[in-house]
Order: structure tokens, then C-alpha cells, then sequence
């Protein structure tokens, strides 16, 4: 194993003793022997299984055979999850052939942040991810469950679901991913009609039209941004089927993937003699092991934030340092965009996870003595599924790249470093992502623009104002201000000034789109302009220096000047109604930092005061 890594895990062990021990004394406390329905009093049962047939009736009082959670985000407004609205009826005739039961236990909220960019229900896509850990929780709260299927793909939605699976960690658990959707138009071609009508050269509906042949199906976006990064950390952690992520959705193989699922947590329950709960296959190394696949893969910014999240569910403690140790020593593997043309679909006739896996093993670059859902070890995900009669083999995945354009190899990386990098300094702590940035975009000095939205640095753009090297310092947008939501409307502007010549980046208490990465963006700053962060006393003018080769965040000002200004609030009211944004005003008020994972919840369970 590599020192390094080795050493950041010894590390989180460390540092999460006390919290972790407390997490797994209360999931003990949960397990039962046989089914948890014994629990309930016979009007309690009566009442979950009065919608049942007969035989399933007779299954639930008969106490000798699992029932299973059917947790979904099913919705057919997002493409990736669509398909959801035939899994569990296909889910419960496999479990019908194997004597179990099954029920839908709840469905929980998937928003698409495709759809909210730059709109007022973009403030609540932060939040959403508290929001379904919370719904799984209540679903799984009737307690008739003796294990759970998760149904979910895209941004927050993975990481609530996680959450929630996590407080419920005496339960078996995995997730069932419903796979993309085929390529559509390429996605230079797709960036190159949104600069251009940024620029006022093509019409909406030609823009319209480019769009509609890139998000064009269902299935998941094939780009390489949170949701498919989402699905690459299930492997990592051992919570999918082996290299099935990528497996187009609505084949044959992708509807035997699902039914292979419903029969590997049959025999992951307590009456299978395989017990194997889900508190029991995560721990602080599954972690590691998830962060390395995010820098070897160049994954999306957000996770910097998510994984923290679902960390801190299961007793965990990380933080960014833990991020950036690693990144310096994992390789970058991977191309697709935004750090590259290539798409998932790409990726995985490249060889997929099977080649990710096996090449960090090979280095020594992940722990492979974890448990996964299909056994101990890492090296069973260095597979691939094919279909024989009908079901689902799993024959030995390939080790090497089919296509080296797209994966890479641990003796020729992409670089030498991950894909991701943390900025400190006396702006306070940021993450950047730098896969997909040229040599010449790592260090800027510039003057500081200050805007307090992304709408006016889009006004002073159309006015021509931002024809200039600068730094767009976009501020009071973190989880305490406005539910930080995603500035993606800020690319295309400031893509148009880098492809001009300009040197321009961003600095900014908010996130960035996981499809992000052209523009140099110091992102999720913190502490955020609200909550007393040095970002709120930056002015238009001010020289900031940012250097992501040496990791620093600099605004150039002497302390003394910095200390005689005062800080004056942007009127933030309209952030607070419309849009249901009303509704979540305790969130905002509670909320934690982006480095703590921007949480309504603490390590132990408990609300934040």
C-alpha cells in the first residue's frame, strides 16, 4: 500500500474513534435476530401487509422469510430516473421466485440541477440531499424491513440516499443504478452553441435544438459530472454490482442487473446465514478508497462536500486535507468531460470501472481487505457482467485500457496528480478542480470583480464591462446565505473572455456544476461571506493572487487596511421566499460548513443547535 495513503486513513481512524465508536454501539443496539417484523404487535403488522396478496400475506406472518425496503427517487421528469417506474415490479417477481417479499417503502425527491441552473429552485438542491436522507429514514421507520434496495443515480440524490441507508446501517443495503442513456451530439459541440449564444450569435431555439440532441433520452446525462461521479463511488465503496454503472438503461442486460441486485441482498440478510449489514461493509477505509476513485477519475467537485456528508452519517470524520493528501498521490486516469471529449458510455467500452480498479490495486493506491456486497475485496469489481440465457455472469473485466484516450494507465497517467486540489490562504480554504485546466491557467494575479450574484457578472458581461484580466469574487453564496447552489451560469461568459485571451477565474463561497472545470474556480470558500469569512471584505480593485501549483488562495491587501473595513450585508430577501425556499429557513439557519459537509445533522445523530 502507498505510505500516503495508508497514513490519511491511520489518520481518520484516529480522528474518528469516539464518534465511530458511538455509531456502531447504536447500530448494535438496532440488530434483531430473524425478521424485524417480530417487533411488531399484530395490528402493527396487519396494517403493512393489508395491501398484499395472500401469499405475501402468509410470507410476512409466517416470520421465516425476508421482507425487503424498496427506497425509490423516482420521478419521470429526470431522465436518469425514469426508468425507476418498472423496477419494482420486476423487483418483486424476482423476490416472489426466491420466497421474499418486497415493498415500496417510500419514494424521496430527485431534483435535476440540469433543469434548476440559474433558477430561484436551484436554493433548495443543496438542502434536497438532508431532505431524502430524512424521507429514507422515514420509509425505513415502519420497521418491517430486513433489508433495503435504493433506487437513485443523480446529484444529491445518491448521497441522501447514503445518508439515510447509513442511520439505518443495521439493515443490509445496496443501490440499483439505472444506467445512461446512449451519446447523443458531442459535448464540445454542446459547449461550443452555449458560448456562442452567450455571445448573442445563435438563437435560442437553435441553442434548444443542440441541447435537445445531447439530453435526449432516458437515462442518466452521460457527461462525466455528479451523477455518473455518484455511481463511480458506489463501486469504489462496494455498494453497486461490479462495473454495472455504466450498463445502458432499457437492455436486457441493464433489467438482469437489477434482478441479479434483488438476488445478492436475499442472501445478505440476517436469515440467509450471510448476514452482512451495511454499518459492516462501510468504514473509514471504504472512504478512502472512495476518494482515491474521485482523483483518479477526475469526479465532480461536489463530492468534496458529499462524501464528508455521508461520512459523517456512519461516524466518520474527513476533511479536505484528507482530499488533498490523496490527490498528490493518485494518478489521473481518466479523460471524459469535462476534463476531456470522450462521455461514460466512452469510458465503459474502454474497460470502465474494471480497469479504474484494477490499475489503483495494482499500485497499492486503495485498500482492497473491505467488504463489499458481493464479498471481501476490491478485485471481485474487476469484472464484467454479460448476459448467458438470461442472467447475469460475471467474467473477469479487463486490467488494461481498451482506449487509452479515455483510460489511462498508472505508468502513463493523464497526471501525475488527481483531479482535484485544496487552496489555503487568507481567504480561507477552497477546493479547485484542475483536471480539466491547461498549465497556463494555474496561476492568475488579477484584480478582483465583486459580484454578489451570478446574474450581475452575466449583466456586466452582455455591457461588455469584463473585456479584462480579472477575478470574479462571487460571494453570499454559501449554504448559510442562499443554499449554495450551483453558479453553471457563470461558465459560459467567462469561457467566452478565456477563449478571447484573458486570464479570468473564480473565487467563490458557492458550488460549481459538476460538468465544470474550463474556467481556474476556487469554490465552496470557508468560511462563507455570511458566516464572518474573509470573502465579505474583498473589493472591486483588490489583487488577488491565486496559484493552484502551490495551493494558495491570496487576497493581497495589508492587514492593516483589511482590518479598517467594515462589512455591509447585500439585502438577501429575495433568497427567502418563492419557490418553497420559505420552507426551509430552520436549514439555513442550522446548516454547517461546506467543509463539514454543509449538514443539518452531527456525527452523533444529533440536530445542530
Amino acid at each position: 500500500m502507498n505510505e500516503t495513503i495508508l497514513s490519511v486513513t491511520d489518520a481518520i481512524i484516529k480522528r474518528s474513534a469516539k464518534s465511530r465508536a458511538v455509531y456502531l454501539e447504536r447500530i448494535a443496539q438496532a440488530k434483531v435476530q430473524g425478521v424485524n417484523r417480530n417487533k411488531l404487535g399484530c395490528s402493527n403488522l396487519a396494517h403493512a401487509m393489508a395491501p398484499m396478496d395472500e401469499n405475501e400475506k402468509n410470507a410476512l406472518a409466517g416470520m421465516q422469510s425476508p421482507n425487503i425496503a424498496i427506497v425509490t427517487a423516482y420521478n419521470d421528469m429526470l431522465s436518469a430516473h425514469e426508468p425507476y417506474k418498472l423496477y419494482p415490479a420486476l423487483i418483486k417477481r424476482t423476490f416472489k421466485d426466491l420466497g421474499a417479499t418486497a415493498q415500496v417503502a417510500g419514494g424521496v425527491p430527485a431534483m435535476c440541477d440540469g433543469i434548476t441552473q440559474s433558477q430561484p429552485g436551484m436554493e433548495l438542491s443543496l438542502f434536497s440531499r438532508d431532505n431524502i436522507a430524512m424521507g429514507t429514514a422515514i420509509g425505513l421507520s415502519h420497521n418491517v424491513y430486513d433489508g433495503a434496495l435504493y433506487l437513485g443515480v443523480c446529484d444529491k440524490i445518491v448521497p441522501g440516499l447514503v445518508i439515510g441507508a447509513l442511520a439505518f446501517g443495521h439493515l443490509p443495503g445496496m443501490f440499483v443504478p439505472a444506467g445512461p442513456m446512449p451519446s447523443g451530439i458531442s459535448n464540445a459541440q454542446k459547449a461550443k452553441v452555449r458560448q456562442e449564444f452567450a455571445q448573442g450569435k445563435v438563437s435560442e431555439d437553435s441553442l434548444l435544438k443542440v441541447e435537445a440532441a445531447s439530453y435526449h433520452s432516458s437515462g442518466t446525462c452521460t457527461f462525466y459530472g455528479t451523477a455518473n461521479s455518484n455511481q463511480m463511488l458506489l463501486e469504489m465503496m462496494g455498494l453497486q454490482l461490479p462495473n454495472s454503472s455504466f450498463v445502458n438503461t432499457n437492455t436486457p442486460l441493464r433489467e438482469a442487473l437489477t434482478a441479479e441486485a434483488a438476488k445478492t441482498i436475499v442472501g445478505m440478510t440476517n436469515l440467509s446465514g450471510n448476514y452482512k449489514p451495511i454499518a459492516e461493509i462501510i468504514d473509514e477505509k471504504s472512504f478512502v478508497n472512495a476518494i482515491v476513485g474521485l482523483m483518479a477519475t477526475g469526479g465532480s467537485t461536489n463530492h468534496t462536500i458529499h462524501i464528508i456528508a455521508m461520512a459523517r452519517a456512519a461516524g466518520i470524520v474527513l476533511n479536505w486535507d484528507d482530499f488533498d493528501a490523496i490527490s498528490k498521490v493518485t494518478p489521473l486516469l481518466c479523460k471524459m468531460y469535462p476534463n476531456g471529449q470522450a462521455d461514460v458510455n466512452h469510458f465503459r467500452d474502454a474497460g470502465g470501472m474494471s480497469v479504474v480498479i484494477s490499475q489503483l490495486l495494482d499500485a497499492g493506491l486503495v485498500h482492497n481487505d473491505v467488504q463489499t456486497v458481493v464479498g471481501k475485496g476490491l478485485d471481485a469489481y474487476i469484472a464484467e457482467p454479460t448476459l448467458n440465457q438470461g442472467s447475469v455472469i460475471f467474467q473477469e473485466g479487463a486490467k488494461t485500457s481498451r482506449d487509452t484516450s479515455v483510460i489511462a494507465s498508472i505508468q502513463a497517467p493523464f497526471s501525475t496528480e488527481g483531479g482535484l486540489k485544496l487552496l489555503n490562504g487568507n481567504l480561507g480554504r477552497s477546493v479547485i478542480k484542475t483536471s480539466a485546466l491547461k498549465p497556463e491557467q494555474f496561476v492568475i494575479e488579477a484584480e478582483a470583480i465583486v459580484f454578489e450574484s451570478q446574474e450581475s457578472l452575466q449583466t456586466a458581461f452582455k455591457k461588455g464591462e469584463l473585456e479584462k484580466d480579472f477575478i470574479a469574487v462571487v460571494r453570499y453564496q454559501g449554504p448559510k446565505s442562499n443554499g449554495m447552489p450551483e453558479l453553471h451560469g457563470l461558465m459560459p461568459p467567462l469561457g467566452v473572455l478565456q477563449d478571447k485571451g484573458f486570464k479570468v477565474a473564480i473565487v467563490t463561497d458557492g458550488r460549481m456544476s459538476g460538468a465544470s472545470g474550463k474556467v481556474p474556480s476556487a469554490i465552496h470558500l470557508s468560511p462563507e461571506a455570511l458566516d464572518g469569512g474573509m470573502l465579505a471584505k474583498v473589493k472591486t480593485g483588490d489583487m488577488i493572487r491565486f496559484d493552484a501549483q502551490k495551493g494558495e488562495i491570496l487576497l493581497l491587501v495589508e492587514e492593516e487596511e483589511l482590518q479598517t473595513r467594515s462589512i455591509e450585508l447585500p439585502d438577501m430577501q429575495s433568497n427567502r421566499h418563492g419557490f418553497g425556499r420559505e420552507l426551509f429557513v430552520w436549514v439555513r439557519q442550522s446548516i454547517g460548513s461546506a467543509e463539514e459537509g454543509a449538514c443539518v445533522f452531527d456525527i452523533s445523530g444529533k440536530e445542530r443547535a
